[in-house]
């Protein structure tokens, strides 16, 4: 447990809901913290977070513990700027304010006018900093390989999760709305499944009340096509718990419209689980064409048919592909490199 006083650098999750950046901070804090005192803060964060109430923001002394009395409040969120601002401005907080951005459109006034305000900005991929009117050091997202790595027994592990031990196993995981491509993936599916007796497929994720109606729309699809048995509705399960839901796939989709960033390709990847993926957030980054999955046009059910038709009617690609997509991340996308790309960061803020 760090004393309020030696706290260095606090990343708040200001959001209840699970989220991408819910789970950034969740597996990142851990790492930071055996190399810089961080803590992170929020109104919902698992008990292996370390972690201080956000009430204790206002108590939390005014200088940090270095010879220059900086803390670095690193936010994600408009929320999270917004909450910097106010401890340094209006408690006296001595913070440098960092700012990490996965947006890939043009931002509204009130984000530009916030992240103005910032005395450093990381983008996440290359094209999220060509969206940004500041300067910003990019540094990719990176995951914990040793976390997400290969089952060594994928049959016994699918019997564990209740889901078919035998024949292709195709997965979809995130929320279920327009935005995240949930109906393309089922509507690639229905036809893909028709070709492919043996394979099942798994949709994973929660619909936000806004988007019942699209979750049910689905899954009745699914009841006409006949296919309910075969492309299964999974329910959400907790960060801690996903690895296993990758380890078990032969394929994973992510089919996304847009997106931020996007984590789930090389989740997958780190597992051993090829991937097709849409061109957008930072996909074409993390996927390489042709040696751990392939990439599509978002919105293309055909493309998304062809592709999945073409690994599933080849085994020894997708066998050779999924040691690559291991191989893959962790050569280039490994937590400990974006912890240590940060932590540099953050040392310069404290030092400046």
């Amino acid at each position: 447990m760090i004393a309020p006083k030696d706290i260095e650098v606090i990343a708040p999750n200001f959001k209840r809901r699970l989220s991408g950046v819910t789970a950034t901070v969740v597996r990142l804090v851990p790492v930071q913290s055996a190399h810089i005192n961080i803590v992170a803060t929020g109104p919902v964060l698992p008990a292996q977070v370390p972690q201080i109430p956000l009430s204790s923001l206002i108590t939390l002394p005014r200088r940090g513990p270095g010879p220059k009395g900086w803390r670095v409040w690193h936010a994600r969120r408009n929320v999270e700027m917004i909450g910097g601002l106010a401890l340094k401005y209006l408690l006296g907080k001595k913070l440098k304010l960092l700012f990490t951005s996965a947006s890939q459109r043009e931002q509204t006034g009130v984000t530009r006018w916030l992240i103005r305000r910032m005395d450093a900005v990381v983008a996440t991929s290359d094209k999220t900093a060509s969206y940004l009117q500041v300067p910003a050091q990019v540094i990719m997202h990176g995951i914990d390989t040793e976390g997400f790595s290969p089952s060594h027994d994928r049959a016994a592990l699918r019997r564990k999760l209740g889901v078919p031990d035998t024949g292709p196993l195709i997965g979809c995981y995130g929320r279920i709305r327009a935005q995240k491509g949930t109906d393309v993936y089922v509507d690639a599916m229905i036809r893909v499944l028709r070709d492919h007796p043996d394979a099942t497929a798994l949709v994973m994720g929660r619909a936000t009340e806004k988007y019942v109606s699209f979750d049910k729309g689905l899954r009745q699809k699914v009841a006409d096509a006949g296919l309910v048995d075969r492309i299964l509705f999974m329910p959400e399960v907790p960060p801690e718990a996903m690895a296993d839901w990758y380890r078990i796939l032969d394929l994973y989709i992510a089919p996304q419209r847009w997106e931020g960033f996007g984590l789930t390709p090389i989740e997958a990847m780190a597992t051993g689980c090829p991937v097709i993926a849409t061109r957008v957030g930072a996909f074409e980054a993390l996927v390489a064409e042709g040696q751990t999955g392939l990439l599509i046009d978002p919105g293309e059910v055909d493309q998304m048919v062809v592709a999945a038709d073409r690994l599933l009617s080849d085994r020894d690609t997708l066998d050779a592909w999924r040691g690559n997509a291991r191989a893959h991340v962790e050569a280039r996308f490994s937590i400990e490199s974006e912890a240590q790309a940060l932590i540099a960061l953050y040392r310069r803020l404290l030092d400046g």
